[in-house]
């Protein structure tokens, strides 16, 4: 039998009663939950140096506890030495448990790493009930040896959700302990 993650269950047994009580939810399928969160790191320098997506496929791998892919350039482009079909970045899409735990770990070890945190911007939602916030380094993640780091890039952190509005979203989020600053 697979034991739930500590997440899952604040969410099932905590979050569901809140979100219900603030938006007036009639059945307990309204409430909006988070349906996967997407890793993404863009790498430009690797057009040049191969070696760059091997270890930037390696250092997410770790992050996630997924195997990364590396996402490959769609069209030709002249100006920066692009080609059709070289890779260019690095991502993996987390759902279930492994999503849950990935949330954990960002929002109880990684997030307090970050240097100069006054909690995390409102601007990321798209409208659609998503949220995307922007990692400048990669070395705030716990499963990074910064000794074996070759070069800090950043990475986004897309957390898709069933939710319709921002504020929904927003509320969504705050429940499992996203720090948000306040207006």
């Amino acid at each position: 039998m697979k034991q739930e993650t500590k997440l899952k269950k604040h969410y099932s047994e905590t979050i569901v009663k809140e979100m219900m009580d603030k938006f007036g939810y009639k059945s307990v399928m309204q409430v909006p939950k988070i349906t996967k969160i997407c890793l993404n790191q863009g790498l430009g320098d690797a057009v040049a140096d191969k070696k760059l997506i091997d270890n930037a496929v390696t250092e997410m791998t770790s992050i996630s506890g997924q195997k990364a892919v590396a996402a490959k350039s769609k069209k030709d482009i002249s100006n920066f030495k692009l080609r059709k079909g070289v890779p260019v970045g690095v991502r993996v899409t987390l759902r279930g448990d492994k999503m849950y735990e990935f949330l954990n770990r960002l929002i109880s070890i990684s997030i307090p790493r970050v240097r100069d945190f006054n909690g995390l911007e409102n601007k990321g939602f798209d409208g659609r009930g998503n949220y995307t916030l922007g990692v400048k380094e990669q070395i705030i993640f716990p499963e990074i040896v910064i000794d074996k780091v070759n070069k800090i890039n950043g990475m986004d952190i897309t957390f898709v959700t069933t939710s319709t509005t921002d504020e929904e979203c927003q509320e969504l989020l705050k429940q499992f302990g996203m720090p948000f600053k306040t207006k």
